[in-house]
């Protein structure tokens, strides 16, 4: 996300604010600007007076105030992280008093995850107007293969476009785990490399030819030998394939599908804004869009959630998760 480049930098070029909240469903960049903030602001020799971590379970506002009032100890300034502030959202307005007049020579960093700070309240203003407030939002699951792609190439590596939507499709819009599967690939894969499905296939442990990508794709297509391959191959293997998400994925497909049918206009560019989908699928939903007219894909939603719930054990009459999925396959195809 460009706004938590451009903390972090201005960070690095010396533009250290006395108050940072981090707030938002996506915990990665809050993070993110929490970890550079704790290993670079501070030399090493000065963190040991300076540098406090609390968490939000353990403190109340006013030990987090008595703490930023401190003044640091042979050092410019003090670096106070608050993490997981998340549980203090009763009492968070507390903290008007303080980010209306911050001590400036802390660094007050309120880390305040899958919450969001209203906007219309006063202390939303205040840290707006002496300090920084960031915004951590999630992505859109069609915008996570042009992420994985900016990532890598920051970090001097290139990624297949199928690679790319390969780990989406395994690993969601999960920024936190993305990364850490990111980091597996550069340990072992030198700068420069262009990361390939079998690269991940190889180093991560996702089937290039066997996974829901694969399969979503030969269901689309009808192809039958294909989608029963996968299957099979998903029996063999089911806690690196778990049900429900295949389920999951599939019945996402199939609501897109049906959204796809009541488009009036039905360019590339439209059905990828309209069913928030990478422009790669949109071939792929045309052609299933064919094979699978509208009056069939509301059965084969409705098959879907049967399965769902038979998944979860309601109707299921002890069939193995295995045998769900067959008995999905050819109700679908």
């Amino acid at each position: 996300m460009d706004e938590a480049k451009r903390i972090v930098t201005e960070i690095k070029n010396g533009n250290i604010k006395p108050l940072y909240f981090l707030f938002g469903e996506e915990p990665y960049y809050i993070d993110a600007i929490a970890t550079y903030i704790e290993k670079n602001v501070l030399q090493e020799e000065e963190k040991g007076f300076n540098q406090m971590v609390l968490y939000g379970k353990d403190v109340n506002i006013d030990e987090i105030v008595a703490n930023a009032k401190r003044y640091p100890m042979m050092a410019e300034r003090q670096v106070v992280i608050v993490k997981e502030a998340q549980h203090l959202s009763r009492t968070i307005e507390e903290l008007l008093k303080y980010a209306e007049n911050p001590q400036p020579t802390t660094v007050l960093v309120i880390c305040y995850k899958y919450k969001k700070l209203d906007k219309r309240k006063k202390l939303y203003k205040a840290v707006n107007e002496k300090g920084v407030i960031f915004e951590s939002k999630k992505l859109y699951e069609n915008k996570i293969p042009d992420w994985i792609r900016k990532h890598l190439q920051a970090k001097g590596y290139s990624i297949s476009h199928k690679a790319a939507i390969l780990l989406s499709e395994y690993l969601g819009n999960d920024l936190s785990r993305i990364n850490n599967e990111l980091e597996k690939l550069r340990f072992v894969l030198p700068k420069n490399t262009e990361i390939t499905p079998t690269d991940i296939e190889t180093h991560i442990g996702i089937s290039k030819d066997y996974n829901n990508f694969e399969l979503k794709k030969a269901i689309g297509e009808r192809d039958v030998v294909k989608a029963t391959r996968i299957i099979n191959y998903f029996a063999q293997n089911p806690k690196d394939n778990p049900f429900v998400l295949t389920v999951t994925l599939l019945n996402s497909f199939f609501t897109q599908l049906l959204q796809y049918h009541g488009l009036n206009d039905h360019s590339p560019k439209s059905v990828a804004s309209a069913l928030r989908i990478n422009p790669y699928f949109v071939d792929e939903i045309h052609l299933a869009a064919r094979n699978y007219p509208m009056k069939r894909v509301s059965g084969i939603v409705s098959h879907l959630r049967e399965m769902d719930m038979k998944g979860k054990g309601v109707g299921a009459n002890a069939a193995s998760h295995s045998d769900l999925l067959k008995e999905l396959l050819v109700k679908i195809i």
